[in-house]
């Protein structure tokens, strides 16, 4: 993936100029509203420019303005401002802008499993999360990191004392790739492709297999406000999303063309692997999602002080 590009100030710059409320707007216009993504644009985002290029989001009534985020800690901020009604963020993200008292509220799953994983050298003596003891783990210094990383060696029967762990940034492909490390944290449908694409094995021990339940790692938000005032736009975004999404899932040659028409500079080999990748997340529906487990994990593994109430922080809980 490269590196973000838009800074906040350009952000809400653009923001401000687009204008996110409907003033002025004629009677049966297309409801105006941004969504900020929570990376630079890439395959997990097919969907949503498929839905985008297709025209779905105009046939639910919605003209949105997709953009691109300045950090990930940036969305909450501007969804609790009012200066974008929806943004993608991830899921721990979303329980950590809670317990700071931002109202922001989940409404569709762009995943339906999480992303995270441990990616080890497919050359190397490392065969299953254990046998990482005494071994050296790259690591970003997110706290989600070290969740993933000790709930894979406890549930594997390891201790995650025993393993050495040094922070290397988002360089995790680079220093996989130089033998720096054993291992790293890292996301299967990205930085694991990325490695084969360069020629580099490794094994990819994914987080929902060793301890974490099924969590949705990536998740549309709005804030309460947007909700209350504005139903049937949050209702048609969401729709319309999820019909990208179906074809991202039964047509993804389809998907990946919309996804470079809109981003022309992305890779295309990359991409395409990338959403191949990604087929097992674009399946199954928010019912089938443990999101009490997935609160409880967070408390678990330190990711979260207390277990969030899984009614108020997403709208699709149980439906």
């Amino acid at each position: 993936m490269t590196k973000v590009a838009a800074s906040l100030a350009a952000v809400l710059l653009a923001l401000a100029v687009a204008g996110c409320g409907e003033d002025g707007a004629e009677p049966g216009a297309p409801q105006r509203a941004t969504l900020v993504l929570d990376f630079t644009p890439n395959a997990v985002h097919a969907g949503i420019y498929s839905a985008l290029r297709r025209g779905y989001y105009r046939d639910a009534g919605v003209q949105l303005d997709v953009r691109e985020p300045s950090a990930s800690s940036d969305a909450p901020k501007l969804l609790e401002a009012g200066r974008a009604e929806f943004a993608i963020l991830d899921i721990h993200d979303l329980g950590i802008a809670r317990e700071r008292g931002l109202d922001v509220v989940g409404i569709y799953p762009l995943v339906t499993r999480p992303l995270a994983s441990v990616i080890a050298r497919g050359d190397g003596p490392v065969r299953r999360p254990r046998d990482l003891e005494r071994r050296t783990v790259g690591v970003t210094g997110l706290p989600s990191d070290d969740a993933v990383l000790d709930s894979e060696l406890e549930a594997d029967g390891a201790h995650p004392s025993q393993v050495k762990r040094v922070t290397i940034g988002f360089a995790a492909v680079a220093s996989l790739a130089a033998g720096r490390i054993d291992a790293a944290t890292g996301f299967w449908n990205a930085e694991a492709v990325a490695l084969r694409r360069q020629g580099v094995p490794v094994r990819v021990f994914k987080v929902d297999r060793y301890g974490a339940p099924r969590y949705p790692e990536l998740v549309i938000c709005t804030s309460r406000r947007t909700i209350d005032a504005s139903p049937e736009l949050v209702n048609s975004l969401r729709d319309a999303t999820a019909r990208g999404i179906r074809l991202a899932r039964s047509r993804p040659g389809a998907a990946l063309d919309d996804l470079l028409a809109e981003n022309p500079e992305l890779d295309r080999g990359e991409q395409g692997e990338e959403l191949r990748a990604l087929q097992p997340a674009l399946r199954g529906s928010p019912d089938a999602l443990d999101l009490e487990g997935w609160g409880a994990w967070d408390v678990r593994y330190g990711i979260l002080r207390r277990r969030p109430e899984v009614q108020e922080t997403f709208s699709f809980a149980g439906s």
